[in-house]
C-alpha cells in the first residue's frame, strides 16, 4: 500500500505573512470539491523542483471539517531545508500547479477532554491555530499559548488574539516573555488534554514538564514533522521487487524507492506515525534511526526502519520490500 489518494490542485493564492512563512491556498484544477478534513489534519505535498521531485507534509490551516473548494497551508523558509520550503518560497504563486495527498490526522483533538490547552512554538501553530478555532466552534474550553521569536515570526497571531480573546497568551522571546509550561499545567482541572506543535526540543521540555507534574501520556499530544537528515549515499535493494537503486546525500530511503518506481507506503513523511516501517534482510553497516516511533529494542534488533527519515551509514542495505 502506498500513500493516501492524491489530487491535481492549482495555486489561487500566495501570500507572505511575515519574512519567513508563506500561505498557500489551492484549489483542484478539475473545480470538484476537496475532501473534509478536521483540526490536526496534514496533507503530502508533492513539488517537482527541477533539481528532483519532493514530497513533503504540511499541517492544514481552516476551520472545523474544512475542505470543499480549497486547502490552505503555511510553510516556514527553513535554512535547513533540502529544497522544498526554498522552493515554494522562491517558486511557487498563483497559477502554479501541484499535487497534493488526501488529509491524514495524527493528532486529532479528543473530544471528551474536559477541557484542551494548546502549546505552539513557531510554525508549529498551523495545526494548533485550526484546533483553536474548531474548539471555538464547538464551544469547548480552551486556552491557547503561543511562542515566537519576534512579532515578525508570529504568523496568525494578531489573528488569533483578535478572534478568541482572552484565550490567546502570546510570548514574545526579544521581550523576555518566557512560556512556562510548568505552571500553565499546574492548576489545569482533571480531564485536560495538552497539546504541543513546535520545535523539536520545545516539544520534549512540554512533555517533560507535563510528565514531571503526573500526567498520563494518555492526556498528552505531540505533533512532529522532522526534516530528513541527509548523509553518505548508499544503494538500497528491494529484494521482492527485484530493484536496487542509490540513495543520494540529500535523498531520503523512500524518495529514492519511489524513484525507482516501487509504491512503498507512507503518510506523515516524518517520522511519527510508523506507516512506512519495512523489514530489514541485510546491512553492512550502521542503522541511523531518526524517527520517533521505533522503541529502543527494536533499534538495536537492526530488523526494521523507517524508509521517510532514516537511512544506513554503510554502503548496502537489503529491503523486504
Amino acid at each position: 500500500m502506498s500513500g493516501p489518494s492524491e489530487f491535481a490542485v492549482r495555486v489561487v493564492e500566495a501570500e507572505h505573512l511575515g519574512p519567513s512563512v508563506k500561505r498557500l491556498r489551492m484549489e483542484r484544477r478539475d473545480g470538484e470539491p476537496l475532501p473534509p478534513y478536521s483540526a490536526g489534519s496534514h496533507t503530502v505535498l508533492t513539488l517537482e523542483t527541477g533539481a528532483g521531485r519532493l514530497r513533503n507534509a504540511y499541517s492544514l490551516l481552516g476551520a472545523t471539517l474544512g475542505g470543499g473548494r480549497a486547502y490552505e497551508v503555511a510553510v516556514l523558509r527553513s535554512p535547513q531545508s533540502r529544497g522544498g520550503s526554498a522552493f515554494i518560497h522562491d517558486t511557487v504563486g498563483p497559477g502554479t500547479e501541484l499535487t497534493l495527498g488526501a488529509p491524514v490526522n495524527l493528532f486529532p483533538l479528543n473530544r471528551r477532554a474536559r477541557r484542551h490547552v494548546l502549546v505552539a512554538g513557531g510554525i508549529g501553530i498551523t495545526p494548533i491555530a485550526a484546533m483553536a478555532r474548531e474548539l471555538a466552534e464547538a464551544s469547548m474550553p480552551f486556552e491557547l499559548h503561543y511562542a515566537m521569536r519576534d512579532e515578525a515570526s508570529g504568523a496568525f497571531a494578531q489573528a488569533l488574539a483578535d478572534r478568541h480573546g482572552s484565550r490567546v497568551r502570546l510570548y514574545v522571546s526579544r521581550r523576555q516573555e518566557r512560556l512556562a509550561v510548568a505552571e500553565i499545567l499546574r492548576h489545569q482541572p482533571l480531564g485536560t488534554h495538552l497539546y504541543v506543535c513546535g520545535p523539536e526540543r520545545m516539544i520534549e521540555g512540554v512533555l517533560a514538564d507535563a510528565r514531571a507534574q503526573g500526567w498520563p501520556d494518555s492526556a498528552l499530544h505531540a505533533e512532529r514533522f522532522l526534516a530528513p537528515a541527509g548523509g553518505e549515499p548508499f544503494d538500497v535493494t528491494l529484494r521482492r521487487s527485484g530493484v536496487r537503486a542509490r540513495v543520494g546525500e540529500h535523498q531520503t530511503l523512500l524518495e529514492a524507492i519511489e524513484a525507482a518506481g516501487v509504491e512503498a507506503p507512507y503518510l506523515c513523511r516524518g517520522g511519527a506515525c510508523g506507516a512506512c516501517e519495512t523489514r530489514v534482510l541485510e546491512h553492512d553497516g550502521e542503522l541511523l534511526h531518526a524517527d520517533h516511533f521505533l522503541g529502543e529494542a527494536e533499534r538495536r534488533s537492526g530488523r526494521t526502519i523507517m524508509t521517510c527519515v532514516s537511512r544506513l551509514k554503510g554502503r548496502e542495505l537489503v529491503l523486504d520490500l
